[in-house]
C-alpha cells in the first residue's frame, strides 16, 4: 500500500469532478481527498505513484507534481466501519 499526495491546478467545480470521476474509476485506488484551496489530492492504494500520476496528468491534461509518497507496511485496518 502507498499513500501519494500530488499539486494538481483544480481551479473550478468541473475540474474537481472531472478529476474525482477519473480517481474513481481507478481500480488501484482505495480512497482519495481532493483538497480544492491547497490544490492537493491525496491518494491511497496499491499502485505505482509514478504510473497514476502520469494517467491523471494525460487524463486531465494538466501539470501534476507529486509532492510526497509514503509507503504502508502490512495489512490497514478500517477501524470505525
Amino acid at each position: 500500500y502507498c499513500c501519494m499526495i500530488m499539486r494538481i491546478n483544480v481551479d473550478c467545480n468541473a475540474c474537481c469532478r472531472k478529476l474525482r470521476r477519473i480517481i474513481l474509476r481507478m481500480k488501484v485506488i482505495e480512497n482519495h481527498l481532493i483538497e480544492k484551496q491547497q490544490r492537493r489530492v491525496c491518494v491511497f492504494g496499491r499502485f505505482e505513484p509514478a504510473d497514476v500520476a502520469i494517467k491523471i496528468k494525460k487524463k486531465m491534461n494538466r501539470r501534476v507534481e507529486i509532492l510526497e509518497v509514503q509507503e504502508m507496511e502490512g495489512e490497514v485496518q478500517n477501524e470505525g466501519e
